[in-house]
């Protein structure tokens, strides 16, 4: 793959976006696809943050066809009641990114519906809208989701008898559950849009290590972790580089189907877009069977059912061990 950058994008005119994510990455992603033509309807949680984000864009980019919505990824009443105010609004959606997300806060955390806090926002809060927004995706063109994993995802395992850390919280480890979660899911969502004829493809990227304010809104910024991206800024990339794995992702025509892109650098830390490892545990078919009945319990939103549904529920023959 050589160098692409967002002059790579192609023309987005007609076409329309979610980005969760206000700041950061988000806020990348929404620019560079406004730039390209796409309108795009930017989510977050906090409305000042998120108007000023569009003010932004609109300065930049004159006639940018963007809006803010507001979306609390920790309330799966606001996800389902953002997601009807979208099917309200429109009939169809061609780009979903889910990229919002929290990173290790130091003390245990949980969601309005009692889910930790990570596992919660990073990935079922994102899994249930999706399903949300399914029948809006399923009546877009060439419709792409795209979720993002992490560069902590290899050092991730799903702990099913221990899914919201109530056991044992430790910051990282759950967050790299949750990172992988969402790798899992990317490619789980793209094998049953291909048993169900959904018509749409499902990427995974990650944007490697980026200067964005995750690590300061998360563990704080006297954490390590805080003063790390404080004090050490050349070990981060610029947020707008780390953004492209993600663009590419959602609008290069040469993404695959169930693809995963990041950084091609040293350690998928920095550089430009490429095809990137997949850790072995993400591929595990039986594993993102039970995530995603689990899930759907969870997060109490069904998506279609497909061939991949087995005749005995994955999740009834399994659940009484995780519970044990």
């Amino acid at each position: 793959m050589t160098r692409w950058t967002v002059s790579d994008i192609p023309p987005q005119n007609g076409r329309s976006a979610v980005v969760t994510g206000t700041g950061g990455l988000g806020f990348e992603d929404a620019l560079a696809l406004a730039r390209a033509g796409c309108e795009v309807v930017l989510a977050g949680r906090d409305s000042l943050k998120g108007a000023s984000a569009v003010d932004r864009i609109r300065r930049d980019i004159p006639g940018a066809k963007i809006r803010f919505e507001p979306l609390d990824l920790a309330e799966f009443g606001s996800i389902a009641a953002f997601a009807d105010r979208l099917g309200r609004q429109r009939q169809s959606l061609d780009i979903l990114i889910n990229n919002a997300g929290i990173m290790v806060p130091p003390r245990r955390r949980t969601t309005a519906d009692g889910v930790e806090l990570q596992f919660g926002t990073n990935y079922l809060g994102h899994f249930a809208l999706t399903a949300h927004l399914l029948p809006l995706l399923r009546a877009g063109v060439q419709s792409r989701v795209v979720s993002l994993s992490s560069v902590a995802a290899p050092a991730g395992a799903i702990n099913f008898d221990d899914l919201n850390a109530v056991t044992r919280y430790r910051p990282m480890p759950v967050y790299s559950q949750s990172k992988l979660a969402c790798l899992i899911f990317a490619f789980e969502l793209q094998r049953r849009s291909d048993a169900g004829a959904w018509g749409i493809t499902s990427i995974a990227s990650h944007p490697g290590i980026s200067r964005t304010d995750l690590l300061h809104n998360g563990p704080g910024r006297w954490s390590v972790h805080g003063m790390a991206r404080s004090f050490l800024p050349f070990l981060f990339q610029p947020v707008a580089q780390g953004a492209l794995p993600t663009l590419y992702a959602a609008t290069s025509p040469n993404a695959l189907a169930g693809g995963y892109y990041g950084p091609d650098g040293l350690g998928e830390l920095r550089g430009s877009p490429a095809a990137v490892k997949v850790p072995p545990q993400a591929l595990d078919e039986r594993v993102a069977a039970r995530l995603w009945e689990m899930s759907e319990v969870m997060a109490d939103v069904r998506f279609p059912s497909t061939s991949l549904d087995p005749s005995h529920s994955l999740f009834q023959l399994v659940a009484p061990a995780a519970a044990a």
